[in-house]
């Protein structure tokens, strides 16, 4: 038999979806602090440069778009790795309105230092493959059901 929770119960931090999201991110951002350390990257950094080992010389509204994330929050971030070496941002010669952002040597290089950690971050969580990818799908939905909500 299913029962309504009360209203103290919903309010409970523990019942909340939010924080056990929230938690776990915190959570997992301490995991790989250490590992990027070692590169020099922060983990929204850490984001921009996995997009753009992807796919070299999107726009910024395109990395914006891939990563959730606004001009204002991405901006500064391009900045930080710009100034580090590791990209490189130019003015599209189609259309100057649209800034491009291509990696440089040293940002394709450190593509090769950040190719463990996927596999040091599986073993860290604990989980087995299935587990984490049924995980991630659930989460994806979730993004899709939040978004068009």
């Amino acid at each position: 038999m299913h029962t309504t929770p009360s209203s103290s119960e919903r309010l409970r931090l523990d019942n909340q979806v939010c924080f056990a999201l929230y938690s776990a991110s915190l959570a997992m951002t301490k995991l790989y602090k250490p590992l990027l350390d070692a590169l020099g990257l922060t983990y929204p950094q850490y984001l921009v440069m996995l997009v753009l080992w992807e796919q070299d010389g999107l726009t910024v509204s395109e990395l914006g778009e891939r990563l959730y994330l606004d001009s204002g929050t991405l901006t500064p971030l391009l900045k930080r790795l710009e100034a580090a070496g590791l990209l490189a941002r130019q003015r599209d010669a189609q259309d100057e309105r649209r800034v491009r952002v291509m990696l440089t040597d040293p940002g394709r290089a450190l593509r090769q230092q950040a190719e463990g950690i996927p596999a040091c971050m599986l073993q860290r969580m604990q989980c087995s493959p299935p587990e984490l990818m049924d995980l991630k799908n659930r989460l994806h939905a979730l993004r899709s059901h939040l978004a068009s909500a």
